[in-house]
């Protein structure tokens, strides 16, 4: 294993960051595994400057991964099914982080934690008496593996502040990716779909960061129910389909749609199940490439809603796509017919779409360790800014005599 190196922790807050080699995991709401990025970060300013040293795509089992939807999809799922799930995604998380802190110096690993179920808001008809959040993956089986501190955990913070604990990519969205002069929104489409807009100059307090709805997560469900596929690979069954603009409407008239911003959502509000159960549809009544293509229109649809409300008081140049579903080109295509700005993906600015959440936790992680705020209030509702994450920590001085006695 590789000799660690770099700044001590606790890192003092009085001092300027020190330049950091962190591995960041994120696991996100598609299912489909894990993204890992290695990079090298140091602040320029407010700004923070990245390296890619390296980075890696590990999918999940197939039996994980299937036993993890159907986690999110059954609100009874036991609580010893959750207790395992936590463990075994703990265990892929330090296999696929070993791997490469094997290989490099790592200082600091960051994890996003398999978010199973969000609750940002009190919604009585849903039985949500109290806001709070659960990720699964045992962070600490990371820290035995790799042996470095490891920060996770990032959203609970923002809950006890009052927010609503995602969309959390926001402050690494803006140390890295703003524009000066230039209205930018970086959009992510996994399996919900959010934006970031960053404002022309580096004004934090401006941000504006939420959930416009579905990404990809309405559209995989659909793939895996009517051909079982694990999704619409490069958009040509939603392309094939005809959109059932009665569908769409009713759709359209979901009533987190609705909601201002702030605010978050997840598959706990997005899924075929509950949408049929809510707005009434039965969406086995449609063929299934017209369902993917309504559904895929959805999608696009809420998105350009946002961007709507959005522009009401604020400019925007450009869209910038990330995620997964910057690879469906009908999915895409339906966003620039709709958006009326350029829209881009990451690979098109010669970047990596899938680095961009990723980055946005090892950010966080980066900011906390040296003991500074890594979410924007703007982004969240929360009553202030918080620094993102619970620090686990590989080693420490023993209070116990050598021979382990506690008398």
């Amino acid at each position: 294993m590789s000799a660690r190196r770099g700044p001590q922790w606790p890192a003092d807050p009085g001092m300027p960051p020190e330049p950091m080699i962190v591995l960041a995991l994120m696991s996100g709401t598609s299912l489909d595994g894990m993204d890992l990025v290695m990079a090298r970060l140091e602040t320029d300013g407010p700004r923070v400057r990245h390296e890619i040293i390296e980075r890696a795509s590990v999918p999940y089992p197939a039996e994980l991964r299937s036993r993890l939807l159907a986690a999110l999809e059954d609100d009874s799922t036991g609580i010893a099914e959750l207790t395992q799930l936590h463990g075994e995604i703990g265990a892929a998380y330090a296999e696929a982080c070993g791997a490469l802190t094997d290989a490099h110096p790592v200082e600091l690993v960051a994890l996003s934690g398999q978010n199973v179920y969000h609750v940002p808001r009190i919604e009585p008809e849903r039985g949500w008496r109290t806001r709070a959040t659960l990720q699964l993956g045992e962070a600490s089986l990371v820290l035995e593996r790799c042996r470095v501190p490891v920060a996770c955990d990032f959203r609970q913070s923002d809950l006890a502040a009052g927010g609503q604990g995602a969309p959390l990519v926001a402050c690494g969205d803006l140390a890295l990716h703003q524009r000066p002069g230039v209205a930018r929104a970086v959009h992510n489409l996994g399996g919900i779909s959010n934006l970031t807009w960053l404002p022309p100059s580096f004004e934090p307090d401006a941000v504006i960061a939420f959930d416009t709805g579905p990404g990809n997560c309405l559209i995989d469900e659909a793939a895996a129910r009517a051909f079982s596929l694990p999704f619409d690979e490069d958009g040509r069954l939603a392309a094939a389909g005809r959109v059932d603009e009665g569908l769409l409407e009713r759709l359209m008239a979901h009533p987190y749609l609705a909601l201002p911003f702030p605010k978050t959502t997840g598959r706990e509000v997005f899924a075929l199940t509950r949408l049929e159960h809510d707005l009434g549809v039965d969406f086995d009544q449609l063929d299934g490439v017209d369902l993917i293509a309504t559904l895929t229109a959805f999608t696009a649809a809420s998105v350009a809603l946002a961007y709507d409300q959005l522009r009401q008081e604020r400019p925007l140049d450009e869209v910038v796509l990330a995620g997964g579903g910057a690879d469906n080109p009908t999915l895409v295509g339906m966003l620039r017919e709709r958006l009326a700005v350029s829209v881009s993906t990451f690979e098109e600015l010669g970047m990596v779409s899938k680095d961009r959440e990723a980055l946005a936790f090892a950010v966080m992680a980066y900011l906390g360790f040296h003991g500074r705020a890594g979410t924007l209030p703007g982004a969240t509702g929360a009553r202030r800014a918080v620094i993102a994450g619970k620090f686990l920590w590989p080693d420490a001085l023993t209070l116990w005599p050598s021979d382990g006695a506690c008398a």
